[in-house]
């Protein structure tokens, strides 16, 4: 496992629990916005044993009750399955941040019940998913194929995308909305700026122009909310 960094405690990032972030190394996405860019390459300056997690979880699981598995992208991880077995066996809840491409391994986890929350980024409609994600080309089957797994679970889950005034409008969210339905959750997160970013000079929404957009999307779609304000 190559995992690149624990936060000990968060009360945000898996909703209504008390919870831990394990942040793994690696993505196979290069987006130019996201905040977490250090995490993109798959060598890592700062790895921690797996043994270091695990004793961590034993002297705090009568206090958490939850473990976010974050990246990067976790399921890039040959070791993933049985690190997730083993964290599930103290008795805690499991949650994974992922994109979705390793469909196949996230169908695997939800049939053996070891995740118990899934949040999957999805990044922009077909048409603007390769520009968004840094590549030439990109088979968005891969992207639609775990949103109908996640949409069939019966576990809890949510859809999330961070919006980009350069690269983001209420069409391609539109576009995003109809492809996930009206039963999922679906959360819009303001791009932030940060030193991390690959690219400088983009830009986030303001909150008038979120609560706008959030207005013209309820209108069809209620399931949009925005995360943040």
């Amino acid at each position: 496992m190559k995992i690149s960094g624990l936060q000990k405690l968060t009360l945000l990032d898996y909703p209504d629990h008390l919870a831990c972030i394990i942040f793994t190394q690696g993505c196979n996405f290069k987006c130019l916005f996201c905040h977490n860019s250090d995490l993109i390459s798959t060598q890592t300056k700062v790895s921690l044993k797996e043994e270091e997690i695990m004793t961590y979880l034993e002297e705090r699981k009568s206090i958490l009750e939850g473990v976010v598995i974050s990246g990067g992208e976790p399921l890039l991880q040959s070791e993933i399955k049985n690190l997730i077995k083993k964290i599930k066996a103290k008795g805690l809840k499991v949650k994974l941040d992922t994109n979705g491409t390793n469909h196949q391994l996230l169908k695997e986890l939800i049939d053996e019940k070891l995740i118990d929350y899934v949040a999957m980024d999805i990044k922009a409609d077909a048409d603007n998913y390769s520009k968004i994600i840094g590549k030439k080309e990109y088979d968005f089957n891969e992207i639609k194929s775990a949103i109908d797994i996640l949409i069939a679970s019966g576990i809890d889950y949510e859809f999330r995308t961070t919006i980009v005034k350069e690269y983001h409008n209420i069409d391609l969210i539109e576009n995003i909305c109809k492809l996930i339905g009206n039963k999922s959750k679906y959360y819009l997160q303001n791009f932030v700026d940060s030193a991390g970013v690959l690219k400088k000079g983009l830009h986030g929404f303001s909150d008038e122009e979120l609560q706008s957009l959030k207005t013209k999307l309820n209108k069809n779609f209620p399931n949009v909310k925005i995360r943040g304000i």
